[in-house]
């Protein structure tokens, strides 16, 4: 997730304190070699005693899976301890989906009664018309966005345990929640909140059958509302009776509008799934199979070669606005930046079309020639 490209070598953390809240600023670009040191000063704050973290965002410049997966992973030890994180951005979208405190406390209270639309086949609450409001102040809208496209496995997997994260502590009735994923022609798991949860993915691949592989399998969604009454899966089901669940829904993944994997949430208490719950965790299924499409899974090379080159060139597009607006403001590299983000921001305007304008207006329409004698 990210308003462009911001300074690879400008990225910094400032810890500093709120009353007795600790206070994380952030500066410049989170990705896989500086969200390392961001863990750290969580991990220090977490030493220290603070329970609750507020994150400063307001000049960050672009933040990929790795970076969220490390406030993701934060934000779950926080809760464990009755804190969370809250989020100082810009970017209201961003704000509310790394605020775990808001999404814990205040999801629940503001949900309209959902329709099941998004749920397929196995439906079985009549439809209504509510499933277009579902998604208050774009809550999960965005996931999607969290890392830049063509990306490898490890971007995808910090993005699927940043939707793990999310569903378990927002999913009514979740006492556990993994990611399958197919690959190399295997279902394997890429994300999951504990050990037992696991488990319960492994009996499923060790038996060849259950709720997570039929899902990912034939693409639709699977609810087990009680394994007491549950004949579908004879050689998985007491398996995760033993393990102390007694309701799962899977809700599949889908890359290039194909079965890839599947989204599984376990509850250790029998008809744990409401209707409202169903529907968002489909929503949420429906997010994590925008970035497995996003991040190229399924996809040829060719298109994966595509994407690069069309992602390498908007990068050197703000590269040159970002010099442009260094020369007529005479600012740093860092303070052009921002100039950019807040134009693009004020402007409701993505932040390469405003890079594109900037480059667009230094270039001179050529003289008119005098017509031919």
């Amino acid at each position: 997730m990210s308003p462009g490209n911001g300074p690879l070598l400008d990225f910094g953390v400032a810890a500093g304190l709120s009353g007795e809240q600790m206070v994380l600023s952030v500066r410049g670009t989170v990705d896989s070699h500086t969200a390392p040191e961001l863990g750290a000063f969580f991990d220090s704050a977490i030493a220290s005693g603070h329970r609750t973290v507020i994150l400063d965002m307001t000049d960050l410049g672009s933040i990929d899976a790795a970076g969220l997966a490390v406030i993701a992973s934060a934000a779950s030890r926080l809760i464990g301890v009755g804190g969370g994180i809250t989020v100082r951005s810009p970017w209201t979208t961003f704000a509310r989906i790394l605020d775990v405190t808001w999404l814990a406390g205040g999801l629940r209270l503001g949900l309209p009664r959902p329709g099941l639309e998004h749920l397929g086949p196995e439906q079985v609450t009549p439809r209504s018309t509510a499933s277009a409001r579902l998604r208050p102040a774009g809550l999960v809208h965005g996931l999607r966005r969290v890392g830049a496209v063509p990306a490898d496995n490890d971007v995808v997997d910090g993005a699927l345990r940043l939707v793990v994260a999310l569903a378990r502590v927002t999913v009514g009735g979740a006492d556990g929640v993994s990611v399958s994923l197919r690959r190399h022609g295997q279902l394997s798991t890429v994300a999951a909140s504990d050990r037992i949860i696991l488990e319960m993915d492994a009996d499923q691949y060790a038996t060849g059958e259950g709720p997570c592989v039929d899902a990912s399998v034939e693409g639709r969604w699977f609810h087990a509302e009680s394994l007491d009454k549950e004949d579908r899966w004879p050689a998985f089901t007491p398996r995760a009776r033993r393990l102390g669940i007694n309701a799962i829904l899977s809700s599949p993944l889908l890359a290039q509008l194909q079965p890839v994997g599947a989204l599984n949430i376990y509850s250790r208490t029998t008809s744990a799934f409401a209707a409202k719950d169903q529907e968002l965790a489909a929503v949420f299924a429906e997010e994590a199979s925008a970035i497995l499409t996003d991040a190229g899974v399924g996809v040829s090379d060719d298109q994966l070669a595509a994407r690069l080159q069309h992602s390498l060139l908007a990068r050197e597009t703000i590269a040159v606005a970002q010099g442009v607006v260094m020369e007529r403001e005479r600012v740093d590299q860092h303070g052009a930046y921002t100039i950019l983000r807040k134009a693009s921001q004020a402007s409701d305007q993505p932040l390469l079309e405003r890079a594109q304008d900037v480059v667009a207006s230094t270039r001179h329409p050529a003289p008119r020639l005098p017509p031919a004698a």
